[in-house]
């Protein structure tokens, strides 16, 4: 077999989407400071939620859940990958082409659908002009999803993980030039998302061809493996519109609450953090090594790589998890609490940031255990799954939101997010040994959550010790450096003493087995 290097992998998947999110973190800073919650960032959000809903629909879940698994089986055993990969990307760009030409057409029927909320004020017609601009993104970033995936089924993750960059430098200059032209800040910001769009395809574009992934525009046909793509991907895209369906009963019903949209929107993004340098970069390398492994028979190395993937992605989420949960408002004053975001914005954020952090191992353990069935293409046990996370989701987020007000929402996705790992572990037993942790797994899980929870206790304490300078403009930032490495420290110091992790034993497995 071919080797993936399952640990390499994840540590360049990881550096580059830690890149990618601490810079979107600095993006949100900038959007906070220069529009700030209320109507304009209320539509930006809405806006920019719909080519990343039908992304995610029909590229980064449904796409790669199907084609990865398929190319990287192509590829193990050299039936053509590269003929395949053009059929595909053919048929995928034709379909965002139909999809594209209707939404702009219909972008009103859009924004009422996903924001019903705005009917009757400014925002509406905002988000249907933003949404205008914004929405051909779908097409260049999910291209650029597909030629992602060729990359991270040959082994080749660097250039695939860097290209989020691009969208976050794009904007982020944008908005800065906005700012020193006298332009409307926002205005700068929907343009650069297209073009960004653009320079993320060329960037996986270019390297797929030097990585001798050539694959070349035509017309579409309909083949065999089309057929087969197509069979595997449809309740993938559907269990990814499940998902999507939960973001939006979440924005219709903070869309009633002045200012919530831009609340959880900015609490997303800094869960989406650690969610996104643990949970995605497992996930990213995870599938198509599995998928390679079964192909080769190789059970013993699937379970291990299993095994070790999810024990590394709960030694790095719990703490964060942690620590959303413990000291919530000193990162989101730190980060977000300036210019056009006040005081009481930013405790709204900590509260909606509090409540998916008790959510974040939910959020990663997703994508530890959904490659068990994505690598076998049965997507549909999924799906299955997340309609029930669906109907969860609904009942609690518009039952609860009467009672509890806008934070609603956020209860809801963490309930689902934990109904739906249930499931997929429950499911997974049905898979075999392979698709079960083993024991290192079941003794280290505890030490884990004990050696979180000892840090928690501490940064609490720290928090309360610090609190007079945490409240000071000048000192907040180097209060909270203070406060995050006591956090690292604590934690690497109690894994060690409870034996929860070993650093030497993760670097010898890896190089072993991955």
């Amino acid at each position: 077999m071919k080797p993936i290097r399952l640990i390499s992998g994840i540590l360049t998947v990881g550096f580059w989407t830690l890149a990618s999110r601490v810079l979107g973190v600095a993006r949100e800073i900038f959007i906070l400071a220069y529009i700030g919650p209320g109507p304009v960032m209320d539509a930006f959000v809405a806006a920019f939620r719909l080519p990343n809903m039908f992304r995610r629909f029909f590229a980064e879940g449904a796409f790669n859940a199907a084609f990865v698994p398929i190319f990287s089986k192509k590829y193990e055993g050299e039936e053509n990958p590269l003929k395949f990969g053009s059929d595909a990307m053919n048929g995928l760009a034709f379909v965002l082409l139909v999809i594209s030409a209707l939404a702009l057409i219909f972008m009103p029927a859009l924004v009422w659908a996903t924001a019903g909320g705005f009917v009757g004020d400014a925002r509406f017609d905002l988000t249907v002009g933003y949404g205008r601009i914004v929405f051909p993104y779908i097409l260049f970033i999910s291209l650029a999803a597909l030629f992602s995936g060729a990359l991270n089924a040959t082994g080749h993750f660097a250039a695939a993980a860097a290209a989020p960059v691009l969208l976050n430098i794009f904007v982020i200059i944008a908005m800065v030039a906005g700012k020193m032209l006298g332009g409307e800040i926002v205005e700068w910001l929907i343009w650069a998302i297209p073009f960004a769009g653009v320079a993320q395809l060329a960037l996986v574009w270019f390297a797929a061809e030097r990585a001798g992934i050539r694959l070349r525009p035509g017309r579409p046909v309909w083949t065999k493996d089309m057929k087969r793509l197509v069979r595997v991907a449809i309740p993938a895209a559907l269990a990814g519109g499940v998902m999507q369906v939960n973001l939006l009963v979440g924005q219709q019903v903070a869309s009633t609450f002045e200012k919530a949209v831009g609340w959880l929107y900015a609490a997303d993004r800094l869960y989406q953090l650690p969610l996104g340098v643990v949970g995605i970069a497992v996930g990213i390398v995870l599938l198509p090594d599995l998928s390679r492994r079964l192909k080769a028979q190789d059970d013993a190395g699937a379970r291990h790589a299993f095994s070790r993937a999810g024990e590394l992605s709960l030694a790095l989420t719990v703490p964060a998890a942690v620590a959303l949960v413990v000291v919530p408002f000193p990162i989101v004053s730190v980060l977000f609490q300036r210019g056009a975001t006040s005081v009481a914005d930013a405790q709204a954020i900590a509260f909606a940031v509090a409540l998916y952090g008790l959510g974040l191992p939910a959020f990663v353990m997703q994508k530890v255990l959904q490659p068990l069935f994505f690598a076998r293409e049965n997507t549909r046990t999924p799906f299955y799954y997340a309609l029930w996370c669906m109907g969860v989701n609904a009942v609690l987020a518009i039952g609860l939101a009467p009672v509890l007000g806008w934070y609603a929402p956020a209860i809801a996705t963490t309930v689902a997010a934990w109904t739906m790992v249930a499931q997929l572990a429950w499911g997974g037993r049905k898979l075999g040994e392979v698709a079960r942790f083993d024991a290192r797994f079941r003794q280290r899980i505890l030490r884990i959550c004990l050696a979180a929870a000892i840090m928690g206790a501490i940064l609490w304490g720290t928090m309360l010790a610090l609190g007079p300078l945490l409240e000071r403009s000048y000192w907040r930032g180097l209060a909270l450096v203070g406060l995050i490495g006591v956090g690292i420290v604590s934690y690497g110091i109690a894994g060690q003493a409870v034996g929860a992790f070993r650093l030497s034993e993760f670097r010898t497995a890896f190089r072993r087995k991955g």
